[in-house]
């Protein structure tokens, strides 16, 4: 029977402030053949090699027909590898993944941020990634993320695998090169849970660095389906406009301009409604403002990120990584 599943090699790059990867203890719980079944954990000491690198790294030297990434605090199902596997069944098929979840004893503060990430107006088709949205389809980068991502590992060679001057949004710009070699399934019953950041600082700067790399990735590697990450921005520069609008226009015009606005806060109410009607009354409460502000934090993210530089940096030039194989 273990001959019928292929080799996977599990990837698990771990930041440098932890000692312990969650991931790689709930992978070898996984429902796989033990002997098909690697376990790769990338360390590093500097904080400049970047998750893209241990990726490559691993990618190199991994044994494996398949590759699932994982984050190392991604703690997957474990049904998971068989589902995945499953749909590999079709040659065409490239990559198959899966929302992270919020497990449901997090502190309430953590599930609050994964009710606003998993919300389509704070994070549009991506939302996808932090809830199970819909059935079993054909997908793109929007929706699929490298914390719980199986991969083919021939066409991640192919692709040149991550690139290594991103981050983040470096598994982005490879799925979008991985797309013209084939399909990327997304799969909303393949799902790992994993919480979200802690404080609202740390959420702040995830969604800032977000945007950042979204234009990053645009500069380095446009496509149009980057267009509507666009939004955001054009709706921080619209409400720079209004404020100055309101100085310098007649009181009649600078009203007018308004309903956009009015438009847009109607949509956060409606927003916050079906937060609601998911998770109850006061989780859509502790979600309404946040849904405005991850908006404005992501647009101000990828304002910068147009006129940050982007370091580029030579493949394999990292030379502080490790990797360690954890016995089945």
């Amino acid at each position: 029977m273990a001959n019928e599943y292929p080799l996977v090699s599990v990837i698990i790059p771990v930041h440098p402030a932890k000692t312990e990867a969650r991931s790689a203890a709930a992978s070898k719980l996984l429902d796989y053949p033990r002997e098909k079944l690697e376990i790769i954990v990338v360390r590093s000491t500097d904080l400049a090699t970047f998750p893209s690198m241990k990726r490559n790294a691993a990618i190199r030297a991994a044994k494996g027909d398949l590759i699932y990434f994982l984050d190392d605090d991604s703690v997957p199902l474990p049904g998971n590898l068989k589902r995945a596997v499953a749909h590999f069944a079709d040659p065409k098929v490239q990559m198959v993944g899966g929302p992270n979840i919020c497990p449901d004893d997090a502190p309430t503060i953590e599930r609050t941020f994964a009710n606003v990430m998993g919300s389509w107006l704070a994070f549009g088709p991506s939302c996808a990634r932090y809830r199970s949205v819909g059935k079993l389809r054909e997908s793109n980068e929007k929706e699929l993320i490298s914390c719980n991502l199986v991969s083919r590992r021939g066409v991640l060679l192919e692709s040149g695998g991550f690139d290594e001057s991103l981050y983040p949004n470096e598994e982005n710009a490879l799925m979008d090169a991985v797309l013209k070699r084939g399909k990327l399934l997304y799969d909303p019953e393949m799902i790992v849970h994993r919480r979200p950041r802690s404080n609202f600082k740390s959420f702040a700067k995830m969604l800032y660095s977000y945007g950042g790399g979204r234009a990053q990735q645009f500069r380095l590697h446009p496509t149009a389906g980057s267009f509507i990450n666009f939004v955001p921005p054009a709706f921080c520069l619209y409400l720079v406009a209004l404020i100055i609008s309101a100085f310098v226009l007649p009181l009649l015009i600078s009203a007018l301009a308004c309903i956009p606005l009015a438009l847009y806060l109607a949509a956060v109410l409606l927003q916050t409604f079906a937060v609601m009607a998911r998770k109850g009354f006061l989780a859509g409460l502790r979600a309404l403002p946040l849904l405005a502000l991850t908006n404005i934090l992501y647009g101000a993210g990828v304002l910068r990120g147009f006129f940050t530089k982007i370091a580029h940096v030579k493949p394999g030039g990292a030379t502080d990584i490790r990797l360690e194989t954890v016995r089945v």
